[in-house]
């Protein structure tokens, strides 16, 4: 049976949160909208309850907390939304990087066309940014800041505290995409400084399709966004359209479910990833990142071709070589291009990610395997 380590690109929901969502489905399906009998009531009370499960994973108020269909819904609103105030208060300067998510770069791309500048936080082969960078980067001028807080590719968390200091006395406002830790390593999301943070349901055991965006207010003011689309005015205005009950309550659930388990599970990913390291290092392996992610390893073993190896490994595991968003495209990573990689290691590296559900891993399969294309 393959053994499953692609958990970056999407989780298996857990079984809890699966019955929950079949419950909502057919048993109680109103409209949170209706407000004129039981079954719209009760659905509205599940919506506000998951509401606070997803508050309480960052320290939020839930009324700072909105519903989408995922991170990148999150991130359109929570950049494209800032477009109208940027543009009346003369602030139309954006500060990111270069790895970012491409829910993050296309967005900010998009605003530049609209004659908004951008200025991109480059990083080493560390994968980590220096925010003393950050801080010559500022201007008077600068809207937002937008930085992921775990990389999709290499699992390489970001100083975030750091960032959040040098932001300390600036008016911008600060992004989080935190489509790869909300709820499994959230502690420094919960830095007052954070305007916004993305998430994403189906990278924490919830159903996809569903995601939030939180809008941390500063003092008694939210956020100065604007709607991206329009029809309905719910979740504030800012997400038109019925609220799909089931998949919101499921997210929910799985939030309080991870933020109970969140050590137990980095202690077990953590062992996971110390045992392939070890039999990678045998084989010289190099590690694409530093300072990552318990539940994801990037690494590129010389004279190894990802592609080549992705075939050998079919029914062992199933890994990746980059994003699951990009996979149908055959350019190079623009993660680890920005991190200066040479074109052999960006051709040899390979994705694995695990999660707690990750029993064990087929090592001497996998490591045999790798053997025969060295």
């Amino acid at each position: 049976m393959t053994t499953y380590l692609d958990m970056n690109a999407t989780t298996p929901v857990l079984e809890e949160v699966a019955e929950l969502v079949m419950k909502m489905l057919l048993d109680e399906y109103g409209n949170a909208g209706s407000r004129t009998h039981e079954f719209g009531a009760n659905a509205k009370k599940a919506v506000e309850k998951a509401r606070k499960q997803v508050a309480d994973v960052v320290d939020v108020d839930k009324s700072e907390v909105i519903f989408t269909s995922g991170a990148t819904e999150s991130n359109n609103i929570a950049i494209l939304g800032l477009k109208e105030f940027g543009e009346a208060n003369n602030k139309k300067h954006i500060i990111t990087t270069r790895i970012e998510h491409k829910a993050v770069l296309e967005p900010i791309e998009h605003l530049e066309e609209s004659g908004f500048t951008v200025s991109y936080l480059d990083v080493d082969e560390s994968g980590i940014v220096n925010p003393e960078v950050l801080k010559k980067l500022l201007q008077p001028d600068t809207l937002l800041v937008s930085i992921m807080h775990v990389n999709n590719e290499t699992g390489s968390i970001q100083p975030i505290n750091e960032i959040c200091d040098v932001l300390e006395f600036s008016e911008a406002y600060l992004h989080i995409d935190a489509a790869q830790s909300f709820g499994k390593m959230s502690d420094d999301l919960k830095n007052n400084r954070i305007d916004l943070i993305s998430a994403s349901g189906h990278k924490v055991y919830a159903p996809k399709g569903i995601g939030a965006l939180i809008m941390r207010k500063r003092g008694f003011l939210k956020p100065p966004l604007k709607p991206i689309m329009f029809g309905g005015g719910q979740e504030k205005g800012l997400r038109p359209g019925t609220l799909a009950v089931p998949l919101i309550a499921g997210f929910g659930l799985a939030c309080e479910i991870a933020q109970k388990y969140a050590s137990s599970w980095q202690k077990h990913a953590s062992a996971l990833k110390h045992e392939l390291v070890t039999e990678l290092d045998k084989l010289g392996a190099q590690y694409n990142g530093v300072n990552t992610s318990p539940f994801v390893l990037n690494f590129s073993v010389p004279g190894v071709n990802s592609e080549a190896a992705m075939v050998l490994l079919k029914g062992i595991v199933a890994v990746s070589n980059g994003s699951a968003c990009t996979s149908s495209s055959y350019t190079p990573s623009h993660v680890l291009v920005a991190m200066g990689l040479n074109t052999k290691r960006i051709e040899g590296a390979i994705r694995m990610s695990w999660s707690h559900r990750t029993q064990s891993l087929p090592l001497g399969q996998l490591i045999e395997k790798i053997k025969q294309l060295m």
